[in-house]
């Protein structure tokens, strides 16, 4: 039975109509994305399925004891409970169905084995297992820590979290308390890379209907089995993927166009025949073509339709080949050591990712290059001619001076006159009244829209950007995705939008162990890189907790490989991604080494399993170097 049915469900909003006819079926484990721009319905649609708003048409049938949870941005209300209770409390049915068991448990005891209690005590103890069991806790916390806790925060108040702590401290909460249709508005927000990948495959297992809204495009793609599009008020329900639909709405915008066109070109016929012979031998013709011209039911577009962000940023001037170089680096918040003999540079238009968990000192990192904080330990070298556009998490920048609206803030930060000012504006969405809005009630896409804006006219040679997508719809991440790929200056980006990382960037720098590591390539390359050295990790791992034999015929090994002399690297940016590469191949060949006398070992072949296993494990070994050398040899030669 279908866990939710929606059957031409409408809404209106301050008395005009905000959905129309939204209907759709969903089964367990079908995952429906819904998509559309800011303020198109989403969240409210999220809201009405899980009963907090109501439905003014159409009607919402439920499975028969359906559980629906909503994730979305509103923090906890009650701030004293430790994280462990608060993410705990989220599954107070489980609680109630393990008293019932125990209830059960003791009236069966006492005699009772009557068909009444047989039958609940089997839907209760069902119910149980299908939540993992009497070890759901475990499951529970297992989620935080999947979400990026530690065990260390476990039993901390909520008042002592970060507001995006809070958010996915909600999150975990929500996937605690097995729901049957699970409801999550932005869960991809405050997540690092590592929590995103592991959400993914967490959403992909549950045995559940799922709703969301996010912006994430490898998360809608990796997750979504359908699309419920919202677009003007209308609603059109897509079976299949993301891409999938992307393809299909590309194809029906298409076909639009050309409608418009053809029904444009007959439009303008039947007037030209019209005013040509409105009076004279023809007028009767001419007065059932013009009543003809009346009757035609025009081919339009949505309001919103076409609407897009207009990035381009200007050719920027020159800058020195080196536009900053950081020897020896130490980054610190409070007490607390993020980096230490970091080393990172950047060059003359390159494009350069950083990546790494929550809390390692990304943006701290980044505010030191940008000069809006001190170096404690190491030198920062600038190059020359650099101007500099930096681009805050949170939009700060905006808050510079003593501007109260939108059009005194891009005036006064960018020089522009009046109306320069709100011909900017409008190529970011911003025109009309809205010029005229307070700051202060901006919401967090028309500040990103704002701060992008003021960027784009910098006429910057670099840029430093901290989450630029924050707070972007699709179309936006977009439009931003291709004016920074086409950027000829130099760029340093942090983000958590990967296909934004994708397009964008050439180098990675990820880090790690509180040290920087550059990845020649860009993200996939990091992404091969990781795997790989993550699979080499993990056989070490397992071959060190088994137990020693007397050794045995070592399996065929291969032949010695020496570092190829090469001629010198052609700038110093290649000698260090060069010396970057040597260290990895000296410990990708030391994991071989060890893995190979682990392999000694004769239980490691006393079957057809574990040859097998042991086999793909000294070949994935082998592979890592073997890619390793490649990649050197390519920045060698």
């Amino acid at each position: 039975m279908a866990v939710l049915i929606a059957s031409d469900v409408g809404k209106d909003m301050a008395g005009e109509p905000l959905l129309r006819g939204v209907s759709f079926k969903l089964e367990r484990r079908d995952r429906m994305t819904l998509s559309g721009r800011n303020g198109a319905g989403k969240t409210t649609l999220l809201r009405m399925l899980a009963g907090q708003a109501s439905v003014d048409e159409g009607e919402l049938v439920f499975s028969k004891g359906a559980k629906v949870a909503l994730h979305d941005q509103r923090p906890p209300r009650e701030r004293s409970l430790t994280l462990r209770d608060y993410v705990l409390s989220g599954a107070s049915e489980l609680v109630a169905i393990e008293g019932e068991l125990a209830e059960l448990e003791q009236a069966m005891a006492d005699g009772a084995h009557d068909d009444a209690t047989m039958t609940r005590y089997a839907q209760a103890q069902a119910r149980l297992e299908h939540a993992g069991g009497y070890r759901w806790r475990d499951r529970a916390l297992a989620t935080l820590h999947g979400l990026g806790f530690a065990d260390s925060d476990l039993d901390r108040r909520l008042d002592t979290f970060s507001g995006g702590e809070l958010t996915r401290g909600s999150l975990a909460r929500v996937l605690a308390g097995d729901p049957d249709l699970l409801l999550l508005d932005e869960p991809t927000n405050h997540l690092d890379i590592a929590s995103l990948e592991w959400l993914e495959q967490h959403l992909t297992t549950l045995d559940a209907a799922i709703v969301l809204v996010a912006h994430d495009r490898w998360f809608l793609e990796a997750v979504g089995t359908a699309v419920l599009e919202l677009e003007a008020g209308r609603a059109r329900f897509f079976d299949g993927p993301w891409h999938a639909w992307r393809k299909e709405k590309a194809a029906r915008e298409l076909a639009l166009g050309r409608a418009i066109e053809r029904q444009q070109a007959e439009i303008d016929r039947l007037d030209r025949f019209v005013t040509r012979f409105r009076a004279g031998t023809r007028a009767r013709q001419a007065q059932s073509r013009a009543k003809k011209l009346a009757k035609i039911d025009r081919v339009q577009r949505g309001p919103a339709d076409g609407a897009s962000l207009a990035f381009a940023f200007k050719p920027p001037e020159r800058s020195g080949r080196v536009v900053f170089e950081l020897e020896d680096g130490q980054i610190s918040a409070g007490e607390k050591s993020l980096l230490e003999h970091a080393e990172l540079w950047l060059e003359r238009g390159e494009h350069v990712a950083l990546v790494g968990p929550n809390g390692a000192g990304k943006t701290t990192l980044i505010e030191t290059l940008a000069g809006r904080r001190e170096l404690p330990v190491g030198k920062l070298r600038t190059g020359h001619n650099v101007k500099l556009g930096y681009l805050s998490q949170h939009a700060d920048e905006l808050s510079a001076g003593t501007a109260r609206t939108v059009l005194e803030a891009t005036t006064h930060l960018t020089g522009l006159n009046p109306n320069q000012a709100r011909a900017l504006l409008g190529r970011c969405l911003v025109s009309g009244e809205e010029a005229e809005k307070p700051l202060a009630g901006l919401s967090g896409g028309e500040r990103r829209r704002l701060s992008l804006a003021i960027l784009v006219h910098s006429g910057a040679n670099v840029l430093i950007l901290d989450e630029p997508t924050n707070h972007l719809d699709l179309e936006s991440r977009e439009a931003l995705e291709e004016a920074l790929g086409a950027f000829e200056g130099s760029l340093l980006l942090v983000s958590h939008d990967r296909a934004l990382l994708d397009a964008v960037g050439n180098r990675t720098v990820a880090i790690e162990d509180r040290a920087l590591h550059s990845y020649v390539g860009g993200w996939p390359e990091y992404v091969r890189v990781r795997e790989e050295r993550a699979a080499a990790g993990s056989a070490r791992a397992q071959r060190a907790a088994e137990p020693k034999a007397a050794k045995a015929a070592k399996p065929a090994k291969p032949g010695p490989k020496r570092k190829p002399s090469a001629p010198a690297p052609r700038d110093q940016g290649a000698q260090r991604a060069q010396r970057q590469l040597e260290r990895e191949i000296e410990t990708a060949e030391a994991a071989l080494r060890e893995l190979e006398s682990q392999l000694t070992d004769p239980g490691a072949w006393s079957d057809a399993d574990r040859s097998a296993d042991s086999a793909s494990r000294h070949d994935a070994a082998k592979r890592a170097v073997e890619s390793l050398y490649a990649r050197w040899e390519r920045i060698a030669g």
